[in-house]
């Protein structure tokens, strides 16, 4: 559901502005389904901001959107040559069944991000401590999100990704194989990586995949993991 796979970097120069577009399908157990996503990035003199928008489609026959999610992150640098900034964040949005409709609670975050990134640009490590507010759950939480972009082979080979846990008490009532539990398991911590594959065909389009490895996610109880096949556009 989440691919946060753009860097918050304060210092990274203006021409690394960037939009994307991509295309997935879900093969995990339970899924097979086509996700899209739209991230945008930009740098400005104070920093930069970040936001990409989720939506699955496997809702009846008709494959209507059952799921919209959105992230919205904005990153205040500590200093033109500080690898510190301070970063305040927005996560919300709206799942959706037939004949029903579930918000995704809006969580507030805030806190302090960390950037490392090599001579040439093209190669990223992100790592942000946060406080998060869950409305409605948790007031007082927090996670730790690690973030990553390398380029292979001048740029053709892309591997990049996310890592978040974070404190939510959860419900949770399959497991991985989305069999129903004897009864309900109660969570208290979530993780959830999507690392990225690309092969960048053109400047603009990439073919991949996705993986996404979620423990104790959307109420599943455990460890499960859901690969795609994707492709991308670079705006």
């Amino acid at each position: 559901m989440r691919k946060k796979t753009t860097l918050f970097f304060a210092f990274l120069p203006l021409a690394a502005m960037a939009q994307n577009f991509q295309l997935h399908y879900d093969f995990g157990q339970g899924r097979h389904y086509v996700t899209t996503t739209f991230e945008m990035f930009k740098p400005d003199d104070w920093g930069n901001t970040f936001f990409f928008v989720d939506y699955d489609f496997n809702m009846d026959r008709d494959h209507n959107a059952s799921l919209s999610y959105m992230e919205l992150a904005r990153c205040f640098s500590l200093g033109k040559t500080s690898p510190f900034s301070v970063q305040v964040e927005y996560n919300g949005g709206l799942f959706a069944m037939e004949g029903s409709a579930y918000p995704i609670q809006n969580a507030f975050l805030t806190g302090l991000d960390y950037g490392w990134h090599n001579n040439n640009f093209d190669r990223f490590l992100n790592f942000k401590v946060l406080y998060k507010n869950i409305v409605g759950k948790h007031p007082l939480s927090f996670q730790l999100t690690g973030v990553w972009d390398l380029s292979f082979y001048n740029k053709r080979i892309s591997v990049c990704g996310f890592a978040d846990f974070w404190r939510e008490d959860n419900l949770n009532f399959t497991d991985a194989a989305g069999k129903n539990l004897d009864s309900p398991v109660l969570t208290r911590y979530v993780f959830i990586s999507e690392p990225q594959f690309w092969y960048n065909i053109t400047p603009h389009l990439s073919a991949g995949s996705e993986i996404e490895i979620a423990a104790n996610f959307s109420s599943v109880y455990g460890l499960k993991i859901c690969p795609t096949l994707g492709m991308k556009w670079n705006f």
